[in-house]
């Protein structure tokens, strides 16, 4: 497996961007390919080495012959911001093409996957919604799902990056950064629709948003598998935990999984 910092300049943003990957090593022998692909994205307060500095992740991978991709979105919520970088159209265009000119990853939506933690997991949830024909798989850990609700009642520091992502906080509802009405056009939608895995802890602050989008996605009939853990809560013990589970889950190569997860 070998471990990558790439540096390179993106337009989309108008500067220049650092991505930590993963990639399988192939021997001297063995035919090239293209490796199916996870993108795995950061929380509010990381940057694109967290997962690589507080997971295993390089480990996890290997066994998986998966390549990793982890960017960096700032305090952006993977939105085009309201006053900032356009951070979704950078992931959802530039990045891709780039990563892939660079890589030998795999174009083809079956071995593509996206994942998250907290603002991660919501942009992983954000990416798979709004690109069902890019994704065949999204995974949300811990994630901050409810954004229209995550406004009420908080202090000036949290209202000031929410308005230099969204713009207006009383339009997150409803808005193109809704996981809910998204979900609900994706829904209706006759065509391909990613596999999504979320969970949470019991005593995490994010267990309300959690509990609003699966009871959501039940009633609107969008296949959800969710998992919850009694005592976790948001730090990363757990998430080295959970994102085992979600390579487990991912449909890479049903030979190495050892476990399934059903709706």
């Amino acid at each position: 497996m070998a471990f990558i910092n790439c540096d390179f300049s993106s337009e989309v943003l108008g500067m220049s961007c650092s991505i930590n990957v993963v990639l399988p090593q192939v021997s001297g022998s063995a035919k090239p390919k293209k490796f199916p692909t996870l993108w795995l994205l950061h929380g509010r307060s990381d940057d694109h080495t967290m997962w690589m500095r507080r997971t295993s992740i390089e480990r996890y991978a290997t066994a998986a012959g998966l390549a990793v991709v982890m960017p960096s979105g700032g305090l952006s919520w993977y939105q085009d911001m309201a006053s900032g970088p356009a951070y979704q159209t950078y992931l959802r265009e530039e990045l891709p093409r780039i990563a892939q000119s660079f890589f030998p990853l795999s174009t083809a939506r079956r071995d593509n996957f996206v994942a998250g933690l907290s603002m991660g997991g919501y942009g992983a949830f954000l990416l798979a919604l709004t690109q069902p024909e890019r994704f065949a798989a999204a995974a949300s850990l811990s994630g901050a799902l409810d954004m229209a609700s995550n406004v009420a009642g908080k202090d000036e520091s949290w209202m000031s990056q929410i308005r230099a992502a969204y713009g207006d906080p009383a339009k997150i509802k409803g808005g193109s950064g809704d996981l809910f009405a998204l979900a609900k056009k994706l829904a209706k939608s006759t065509g391909p629709k990613p596999a999504l895995y979320a969970c949470c802890g019991s005593a995490d602050f994010l267990l309300h948003n959690n509990h609003a989008f699966v009871a959501h996605a039940k009633k609107i009939g969008l296949p959800l598998a969710y998992e919850e853990h009694p005592g976790a809560s948001h730090e990363w013990g757990y998430w080295d935990q959970q994102i085992q589970r979600v390579i487990e889950w991912l449909p890479i190569n049903k030979s190495l999984q050892k476990t399934r997860l059903s709706p």
